[in-house]
C-alpha cells in the first residue's frame, strides 16, 4: 500500500470514526456477537468504547417499547478496562432516553438477578469470564433475566451497522440519567442465602475459596461467612490486572493445594465473573462440572424434583455422565457448546437442571443462568443432608478417558466436503462401538478443528484421535 493511500485512509478514518470507516471498507462488519455476547481485546475492535456506545444505543432502542421511563442495569467484573467500557455503554443508553442503574463489580448471575428483581428492562454484563485481564466482553440479559435470543442480537447488530438509529437523539429532559445502586451486593447476598435450606448451617465447616480476583470477591465470602462457614480465602484482592491470573477455576490446583494445606472439607474455585465453579474434594482431587451434575441429578431424582428425569448438557460432557444417569433411570440431552444453548433447551423442554463440564450449572428453579455461588450452596446442602464428603459423592460417576486434539487448518470448510475424513470417522466409530463416541467440532473463532474421542480403553482413544486428526490435517492444511 502506498504512503498516499495509507495517509488518505487514516484521514478518512479520523473523520468518520473507526467503526464507520470499517463499514465502508467492508471489514469485520455485520457480525459482532459470538456464543456469549461480544468479546475481544479491550480497546481493539470490536471491544472499543465506540462500539460499546453503539451497543448501548442498540439495546436501549430494542427494549424501549413504550412511553414510560425505562431503565437498564449495568454490572461488571474487576478488569481495568471495565471503567471505560462501562462509561461508554452507559452514555449510549442514556443518549437514547433510557436510565442506567450502575451496580459495579458483581457476578454475572447477580446482574441477571438484579435485572429481574428491580424490574429493569434489560441487564448488561461487562466481563470476559475466564479470559485474562486484557480481554473484555459485553453480554445482555432481557428483563426476565435470561440471555438474549439470537434474533434480538441480530436486530441490535442490524441497528448498529445500518445507522437506522443515528437520527434518534432525545434532548432536554428526554435524555437518560445514570444512578448508582449501592445495595446491589446486599440484595444478591440475601437472594443466595435464601436458596440454602433454613434447616441447615455451615457452622464448623472449613471451605477453601478462590474468587479469581474477580466479580465474586465480595459476595462469595459474605454468603459463606454469614451462613457460618470458616473460610480460607485467596483471589480476593483484585487490582484490575490480576483477574484469572494463576487463580480461579482455570487453575484449580491452587485451590487443591489450599485444601491440603488448610485441611478444608471442600474447595471452591470461581471464574472471573463467577457464573461457574470447579470444586476440590477433601483429599485435594478436582471435581468438575460433569461430576457435580451427576451429584445434583441423583439427589433431585431421589426427591422427585428432576423434571422429566432429564439433565441437559452439551456435547462436551463426558460419556461417563450419560452412563451414570442411565443407571439411575434418568436421561441426558445434549446441546451445542455454550450455556445459553443449554438454557434454551431447558426452557423449551421444561427441564430444571442443566450445565456444562466447565462448571456452569443451571438450576432453573432458582436462577435463570449459571451461578457458581448458588451451585456451591446446593453442593453443600447435599454434603450436609447425606452426611458424606465430596470424594464419596463424586464417586457416583466414573469418567471415561477423553482425549482432545486441535488441528489448525487453512480455512474452515464443511467437513462433508472431504470423503477421506468421512471414511476416517467411520473407521474410528466402528472401532469404538458402543463403548465410546467421537466428536469433531470446528472452532467458532479460529481456523481450528477440534477432535475429541472418549471411551473405556484409553490407549485406543488416544490412537484413534491421533489417526483422525492426522487425516484432517493432511487433507485440510
Amino acid at each position: 500500500m502506498s504512503c498516499e493511500i495509507l495517509l488518505w485512509e487514516r484521514l478518512l478514518a479520523a473523520i468518520l470514526g473507526f467503526e464507520r470507516f470499517q463499514r465502508l471498507q467492508g471489514r469485520n462488519m455485520g457480525k459482532i456477537f459470538g456464543t456469549d455476547g461480544v468479546r475481544g481485546v479491550a480497546n481493539v475492535y470490536p471491544m472499543t468504547t465506540e462500539m460499546a456506545m453503539q451497543l448501548g444505543r442498540g439495546v436501549a432502542y430494542v427494549f424501549k417499547n413504550d412511553k414510560r421511563r425505562h431503565k437498564i442495569v449495568i454490572g461488571k467484573d474487576t478488569r481495568l478496562s471495565g471503567y471505560m467500557i462501562e462509561n461508554a455503554i452507559a452514555s449510549g443508553i442514556c443518549s437514547m432516553g433510557v436510565d442506567v442503574l450502575l451496580v459495579g463489580p458483581l457476578p454475572t448471575p447477580g446482574i441477571s438477578f438484579i435485572t429481574s428483581s428491580m424490574r429493569a428492562d434489560a441487564g448488561v454484563v461487562i466481563s470476559a469470564s475466564h479470559n485474562p485481564f486484557q480481554d473484555n466482553g459485553i453480554k445482555f440479559f432481557s428483563r426476565d433475566g435470561f440471555k438474549l435470543d439470537d434474533e434480538i442480537e441480530e436486530r441490535i447488530e442490524e441497528l448498529i451497522f445500518s445507522n437506522n438509529i443515528d437520527h434518534l437523539r432525545p434532548t432536554a429532559e428526554a435524555v437518560g440519567k445514570a444512578f448508582r445502586v449501592d445495595d446491589a451486593v446486599g440484595r444478591y447476598v440475601v437472594f443466595l442465602k435464601n436458596t440454602f435450606s433454613k434447616d441447615l448451617t455451615l457452622d464448623g465447616i472449613k471451605i477453601a475459596v478462590d474468587c479469581a480476583n474477580g466479580a465474586a470477591y465480595k459476595v462469595a465470602p459474605a454468603v459463606f461467612e454469614e451462613l457460618g462457614a470458616n473460610l480460607v480465602l485467596t483471589g480476593v484482592k483484585p487490582n484490575g490486572y490480576n483477574i484469572n491470573d494463576d487463580c480461579g477455576s482455570v487453575y484449580p490446583q491452587v485451590t487443591a493445594d489450599l485444601v491440603r494445606e488448610s485441611g478444608a472439607q471442600l474447595g471452591i474455585a470461581f471464574d472471573g465473573d463467577a457464573d461457574r465453579l470447579i470444586c476440590v474434594d477433601e483429599k485435594g482431587a478436582v471435581v468438575d462440572g460433569d461430576q457435580l451434575m451427576a451429584i445434583f441429578a441423583a439427589r433431585m431424582l431421589r426427591e422427585k424434583r428432576l423434571n422429566h428425569s432429564t439433565l441437559v448438557t452439551t456435547v462436551m460432557s463426558n460419556m461417563g455422565l450419560e452412563v451414570t444417569l442411565k443407571s439411575l433411570g434418568a436421561s441426558l440431552e445434549r446441546t451445542a457448546v455454550g450455556d445459553r444453548y443449554v438454557v434454551e433447551r431447558m426452557r423449551a423442554g421444561g427441564f430444571n437442571l442443566g450445565g456444562e463440564q466447565s462448571g456452569h450449572i443451571i438450576f432453573l428453579d432458582h436462577n435463570t443462568t449459571g451461578d457458581g455461588i448458588l451451585s456451591a450452596l446446593q453442593l453443600l446442602e447435599v454434603m450436609l443432608t447425606e452426611n458424606k464428603p465430596l470424594s464419596e459423592l463424586a464417586a457416583i460417576m466414573d469418567r471415561y478417558p477423553q482425549h482432545l486434539v486441535n488441528v489448525r487448518v487453512k480455512e474452515r470448510k464443511p467437513l462433508d466436503e472431504f470423503p477421506e475424513i468421512a471414511r476416517a470417522v467411520e473407521k474410528a466409530e466402528e472401532k469404538l462401538g458402543d463403548d465410546g463416541r467421537l466428536l469433531i467440532r470446528p472452532s467458532g473463532t479460529e481456523p481450528v478443528i477440534r477432535v475429541m474421542i472418549e471411551g473405556k480403553d484409553r490407549d485406543l482413544v488416544v490412537e484413534l484421535v491421533e489417526e483422525t486428526a492426522a487425516t484432517i490435517e493432511r487433507v485440510m492444511s
